[in-house]
C-alpha cells in the first residue's frame, strides 16, 4: 500500500487458540491534510477485513513443556499469512504485538517467561516486524486489562467517543460498558455514574487516548476481571458439585443441565449406552433446577471486604443502568444467537431467551440429534452444551451483575426525542444489555482496543511538552507510577519547512510521480514522458518547472560507476527531452558532475517526499529512502521524544488562550481544548486541515444505532 498507510500486527493467545488481527491506518500526519473540524475531534480511523484475521489451534498455552516448538510449528502459519497482507516496504515499521491471556495465566509462572522469552526470540529471528521490547510487545495481560481494550474497542466502533452528543444515555454518560466471557475468565468494564465515580476514584483506570487535533480526552474506568468464571472453567466447578452431591459411588449422575435422555462421561463426551464402573452424567431436561444449580457458583456468599461487591466477594461500584447500557461478546454473543438465538433477533430479551431455552433443553436428545444429523460434529458439540451455558450466563447477567430481565422489569428511558427513541428501542441501544458480535461488519475484540491506543500514541500532541501521553495506569494527576504507555511514539514523517502556499499539493503530486517512475524499468520511463504530458499544463510557471526539473534530471543523469552504464546515450537523450518539456537551461556534462560530487546528492534525488494519493508502493526501497532523510516512522520503539526540537505550534483556540482544565479524578472524561474553534491552529493550516474528508470512516457508525447483527 501507500506511504500514507500504517499497519499493526497483532496475535491474540487464547486458552483454545491463537487469533492473527491485522490492522491499517493513516499516518496521522496525512491525515491532517484534507481533516475536517468531525475529524480533528476524532480518533484515528483504523480499518482491517475479514480475511486479515486467521486462527490456529491449539492455543500458546499447551507449549509450556516444548517452548522450542512454539515458533516453527504454532507462529509461523500466522506469520506467513501477515506477510502475504502487508506490503512488504513497510514490514520493518510494522509493530508486531503477542498477548496472551486466561489460558496463559494458569500456567506456572516459570513456563509463562519461558514462552514469552522464546516468542519474542523467534520473531526478532525469523521476522522483520518492528519489535524493539519483548516486555512490552510479548506478554501475559492482566484480565483487567483486557477488559479495558475490550471497552475501548466498543465504543470506538458505537461512536461513543467522536459522536458523544448522539450517545447520551443521561446525566451526561455517552459511553457503553463492556461484558465478556471467555472459557476460563469473565471481564467487565465500564465508566460508573458521577457519585459512583467519586465514591470509588481509587477503584478506577485512567485511560487517555488522542484525537487528531492532538487533544487529550481522558476517561476514569473502571474494570476487573473474574478468573474462573468462564463458561468452561464453570461447567468444570459444577461437574465437582454433582460428584459432591450424589457421591463418586453412583453409577449415574442425574443431570439438569443436559437435554432428556444425553449420556456424557464427566468430561462431556458422548455415552452411547449404559457403562459401567465409571460415572455418567444423564440429562434430566429440568432448566429451573439447572438455574438453581448453577446459582451457587457465581459465589455471592463469599465476604465482601469492600462493599459493594458482585461475583465472588470482588469489589465492583454500583452500577447505574439507567446509563451504564452494556455490550456482550463472546459467550455473551455465542450463547444467545447459536442454538437459542432466531434469525432476526437485534435485542436480548430476557422472556423470550428464557422461554426458547427451557423449549430446547425439556426435548429428548434423540429428537434434538435427529434435527441435527450425526455429521455435524460442531453443531452437536453445541446443543449437548448449550443448556449448561444459558443457566450460566442467565445467572451471571441477571442475579450476579444485576442486569434487568428485559421483557418482565421496566425498561430505564434515556433523555431522548420520542422518535429516536422508539428506533434506539429497537436496534437495543437503549437496554441495559446487548449481544453483539460485529458492529457495521467489524469484528468486537480487545484487540482492536488495544491498537486504537497504539494507534491514537502516534498523533501528535497540542503541546511540546506532551503532559497527556497516552496510555493507561492509576488514577491520579499527571501521569501515574504505573502508566502503561500506549508503546507508539509520534514523529514528523516529513521536512516540508513552512511551505504554505496552494502550489504545494500539485508539487506533492509531481513527486509522487518521479517517486514511482524512480523505480521502474524502461518501460516505466515512458509510461512516466506521458504522465508529464498529460501534466505540462498545471506546470506552466517557470518556478514550477525548475523545481520539478531538478529532480527528473537527478534522475536521468544520476552518475554510475565506470563500465556500468550502458544506457548513457539513452539518459542522455532523455534528460534532453525534459530539458525541452521544462524549458530549464542546459548545462554542461562537467558541470553537472560536479554539483553531484561536491554537493549533497540527497537534494538530488527523487522519491524522499511521503505520497498522500499513492495506495500502492511499487519501490522496495521506500524505507530506505526515509532513512536517508533522517526520518521515522514513529512505529518502533516508546521513547521520550524531544518536543522541543520539532516545530510544533502551540496554538489557540478563537480567541483566548487554551486553558487546561485540572484533572477530575471523578469525571467521566476531561477535554483539554474547547471544541468551539474560530480560528485553526498553525500546525494544523499548514496541513490544509479544515476541508471536508474525502471519506468517511469506513469502521465506526455514525448514528448511535448498531447495524443488524449476524452470526458467523
Amino acid at each position: 500500500m501507500g506511504k500514507k498507510w500504517r499497519w499493526g500486527v497483532i496475535l491474540d493467545a487464547g486458552s483454545s487458540g491463537t487469533r492473527l488481527h491485522i490492522y491499517q491506518w493513516k499516518d496521522p500526519e496525512k491525515a491532517l491534510k484534507n481533516a475536517s473540524e468531525e475529524d480533528l475531534r476524532s480518533l484515528p480511523k483504523l480499518k482491517t477485513e475479514k480475511k486479515w484475521t486467521r486462527k490456529i489451534r491449539p492455543g500458546v498455552s499447551t507449549f509450556g513443556d516444548k517452548v522450542e516448538d512454539v515458533g516453527p510449528n504454532h507462529l509461523q502459519e500466522l506469520i506467513d499469512h501477515a506477510l502475504d497482507i502487508i506490503p512488504q516496504d513497510k514490514v520493518q515499521d510494522t509493530p508486531i504485538f503477542l498477548m496472551a491471556t486466561a489460558g496463559m495465566r494458569l500456567l506456572p509462572q516459570t513456563q509463562q517467561n519461558g514462552l514469552t522469552r522464546e516468542i519474542c526470540s523467534y520473531l526478532q529471528r525469523n521476522t522483520r516486524f518492528s519489535l524493539p521490547d519483548c516486555n512490552l510487545h510479548i506478554q501475559v495481560i492482566k484480565g483487567e486489562t483486557e477488559g479495558l481494550y475490550g471497552w475501548i474497542a466498543s465504543n470506538y466502533l458505537l461512536g461513543g467517543f467522536d459522536q458523544p452528543d448522539e450517545h447520551q444515555h443521561g446525566k451526561g454518560h455517552h459511553t457503553y460498558g463492556f461484558l465478556d466471557m471467555g472459557g476460563a475468565s469473565a471481564q467487565i468494564a465500564f465508566a460508573p455514574n458521577a457519585t459512583e465515580a467519586e465514591k470509588h476514584a481509587d477503584d478506577l483506570k485512567l485511560l487517555r487516548l488522542r484525537t487528531l487535533d492532538g487533544s487529550p480526552a481522558e476517561y476514569k474506568i473502571f474494570t476487573t476481571t473474574w478468573l474462573g468464571f468462564g463458561v468452561n472453567q464453570a461447567r468444570e466447578s459444577y461437574i465437582k458439585n454433582l460428584e459432591e452431591r450424589y457421591a463418586v459411588t453412583e453409577a449415574e449422575l442425574p443431570d439438569p443441565c443436559l437435554p432428556k435422555g444425553l449420556r456424557t462421561t464427566l468430561r462431556g463426551d458422548l455415552v452411547g449406552g449404559r457403562k459401567r464402573g465409571t460415572p455418567t452424567l444423564i440429562g434430566t431436561g429440568h432448566f429451573d433446577e439447572c438455574l438453581q444449580l448453577t446459582y451457587p457458583l457465581l459465589g455471592k456468599d463469599k465476604p465482601c471486604e469492600d462493599s459493594p461487591c458482585l461475583l465472588n466477594g470482588q469489589h465492583v461500584p454500583a452500577i447505574d443502568f439507567d446509563v451504564n447500557h452494556f455490550i456482550g461478546v463472546s459467550e455473551y454473543w455465542h450463547t444467545t444467537h447459536g442454538v437459542f438465538g432466531g434469525e432476526d433477533d437485534k435485542a436480548y430479551d430476557f422472556a423470550t431467551y428464557q422461554q426458547r431455552v427451557q423449549d430446547f433443553c425439556s426435548q429428548d436428545w434423540d429428537q434434538i440429534q435427529s434435527k441435527i444429523g450425526t455429521r455435524k460434529q460442531n453443531k452437536v458439540k453445541n446443543a449437548q452444551e448449550a443448556c449448561f451455558k444459558a443457566s450460566w450466563l442467565i445467572n451471571v447477567l441477571h442475579e450476579g451483575i444485576g442486569v434487568p430481565r428485559i421483557g418482565l422489569e421496566q425498561l430505564p428511558t434515556a433523555n431522548v426525542s420520542k422518535g429516536a427513541l422508539e428506533h434506539a428501542k429497537e436496534n437495543g441501544f437503549l437496554d441495559p444489555f446487548q449481544p453483539v458480535d460485529k458492529i457495521n461488519d467489524i469484528e468486537v475484540s480487545w484487540t482492536l482496543g488495544k491498537m486504537v491506543l497504539y494507534a491514537a500514541g502516534q498523533v501528535p500532541p497540542q503541546t511540546r511538552d506532551d503532559r497527556y501521553p497516552v496510555g493507561f495506569g492509576s488514577n491520579v494527576e499527571g501521569t501515574p507510577y504505573d502508566f502503561q504507555f500506549a508503546g507508539s511514539s509520534w514523529k514528523p514523517t516529513n521536512h516540508y519547512g513552512n511551505q504554505t502556499s496552494d502550489d504545494d499539493d500539485w508539487d506533492l503530486d509531481a513527486e509522487d510521480i518521479l517517486d514511482k517512475a524512480k523505480s521502474n524499468s524502461t518501460t516505466g520511463f515512458l509510461a512516466f514522458i506521458l504522465i508529464l504530458a498529460l501534466f505540462f499544463y498545471f506546470f506552466r510557471k517557470r518556478d514550477r518547472r525548475m523545481r520539478l526539473y531538478s529532480r527528473v534530471n537527478s534522475v536521468l543523469r544520476r552518475p554510475r560507476k565506470p563500465g556500468n552504464n550502458p544506457r548513457k546515450g539513452s539518459a542522455r537523450g532523455l534528460s534532453g527531452l525534459a530539458t525541452k518539456i521544462f524549458g530549464g537551461r542546459r548545462s554542461s556534462g562537467g558541470t553537472y558532475e560536479r554539483v553531484m560530487e561536491e554537493g549533497d546528492a540527497s537534494h538530488f534525488e527523487l522519491g524522499d517526499v511521503d505520497s498522500d494519493d499513492n495506495e500502492y508502493s511499487d519501490s522496495s526501497e521506500g524505507s530506505k529512502a526515509s532513512s536517508r532523510l533522517g526520518l521515522s516512522s514513529g512505529l518502533a520503539t516508546p521513547q521520550v521524544v524531544d518536543h522541543h526540537h520539532h516545530h510544533h505550534h502551540h496554538y489557540h483556540h478563537g480567541l483566548a488562550s487554551p486553558t487546561v482544565s485540572a484533572l477530575d479524578r471523578s469525571g467521566l472524561v476531561v477535554r483539554t481544548d474547547s471544541r468551539d474553534r474560530l480560528t485553526l491552529p498553525p500546525h494544523l493550516a499548514l496541513s490544509g486541515v479544515g476541508r471536508r474528508s474525502r471519506a468517511g470512516s469506513p469502521t465506526r457508525m455514525k448514528s448511535p444505532l448498531m447495524s443488524p447483527l449476524q452470526e458467523t
